[in-house]
């Protein structure tokens, strides 16, 4: 097969048994678990070129790259990862991580219960942010790796970045968080209450226990994946792609498909169903709504960054409202009240919360600024 220019290649998924018991910030406790990663280029002798990319809802541990048996499945954020790219694989050792509770290969909903030989289901106890930067912790164990030189996410991926701060100060020297928020707004959580009803609701449920039904609650994502889909975009992205055009060039009068926005939705959501697992779209929506670090301190947010030490680079987009450019801000305003070192940078784009996924000259400019800076630093 014919790799790409500036692709790391051809990559392959790797996993790892953790038979130490993890207690989970619900209470309940997994025997043990495995986690499915992926690294791209090299690890140097003191182990100081580590960088842990953190996935949002949706992604995996596939980040960059594609598979040999699948040359169509590029990685996620493959337009920043590779030699020569923002982040350079020739300088640094990047790793991706299926999160726990995923539908990529790590333990999670659709994994056999040790005790019943059956899967979990809806039995898989509920997980956070703060979990998931633990077991990421012990894969950096498992790997070598003391201190990242980075910890980098967008979206959800972003708020497990800042967690990695607080959680292990000591264990990341920079923390880049893209596209992120210190926690989620109201109209956040009701969007992902809507979409969890979806999934709750659909008659292929089962109660969560729907392998064993030999069903998946497609119907359920389908929705679930419609409407967040929307919250992705902003209105002028959409209107630039779509306007109000009718498929057919004229009304037919149905319920059916009539305007082109309706048939690119209706395809998200059918694709989405395909690959994605209801129950883990349940736990990781629920995990973005608990995420709150300033909780246990009245609200305070510089109070509840107090104990981190890393270099921050905070980046927003100008049309993103589900995760708006006024969220990044308050991360800013609380980390400059604690003196640390911090970088914001606005990027003008019309797609919307989307946007840290495409290619944007002005967003990959900075990246690669901010990662040569660290490599100088960090590097050498």
């Amino acid at each position: 097969m014919t790799v790409q220019p500036q692709s790391v290649g051809i990559v392959e998924a790797r996993r790892v048994a953790f038979d130490e018991p993890l207690t989970l910030r619900c209470g309940a406790t997994l025997p043990g678990y495995e986690l499915v990663y992926e690294t791209y280029g090299e690890l140097n002798q003191d182990a100081s070129n580590a960088v842990l990319i953190c996935h949002a809802l949706s992604g995996s541990h596939h980040v960059a790259g594609v598979y040999a048996d699948n040359p169509k499945n590029t990685g996620w954020w493959d337009n920043l990862i590779g030699p020569g790219k923002p982040l350079d694989t020739r300088r640094f050792f990047v790793i991706g991580v299926n999160n726990l509770g995923g539908c990529f290969g790590s333990t999670g909903p659709a994994t056999l219960h040790p005790e019943t030989g059956k899967p979990w289901g809806a039995d898989f106890p509920f997980v956070t942010v703060e979990d998931w930067v633990h077991t990421q912790a012990r894969l950096a164990d498992h790997l070598g790796i003391q201190r990242f030189a980075a910890v980098m996410g967008g979206s959800l991926g972003g708020m497990q970045a800042m967690s990695w701060s607080l959680q292990y100060p000591e264990r990341v020297a920079h923390v880049i968080a893209i596209a992120s928020a210190p926690h989620l707004s109201t109209e956040n959580i009701a969007f992902n209450e809507v979409a969890r009803q979806a999934n709750l609701s659909d008659p292929d449920f089962h109660g969560g226990h729907y392998y064993t039904h030999g069903v998946v609650p497609a119907r359920g994502l389908r929705l679930a994946r419609m409407l967040g889909h929307i919250t992705y975009l902003s209105d002028d992205s959409l209107a630039q792609k779509f306007g109000r055009a009718l498929r057919h060039g004229k009304a037919s009068f149905s319920y059916d498909i009539e305007f082109e926005v309706e048939s690119y939705l209706r395809y998200q959501g059918e694709r989405f169903a395909k690959f994605f697992d209801a129950n883990t779209y349940l736990l990781t929506t629920r995990a973005l709504d608990y995420f709150d670090p300033a909780l246990e301190y009245g609200g305070d947010l510089a109070a509840a960054l107090a104990p981190a030490t890393a270099d921050f680079l905070l980046v927003s987009f100008s049309t993103d409202w589900r995760f708006s450019p006024a969220r990044s801000r308050e991360i800013v305003h609380a980390l400059v009240k604690n003196r640390l070192r911090v970088s914001y940078a606005e990027i003008p784009s019309p797609a919307g919360h989307d946007s840290f996924l495409l290619d944007n000259p002005q967003y990959h400019a900075v990246l690669r600024s901010y990662f040569a800076r660290i490599g100088e630093q960090t590097c050498r």
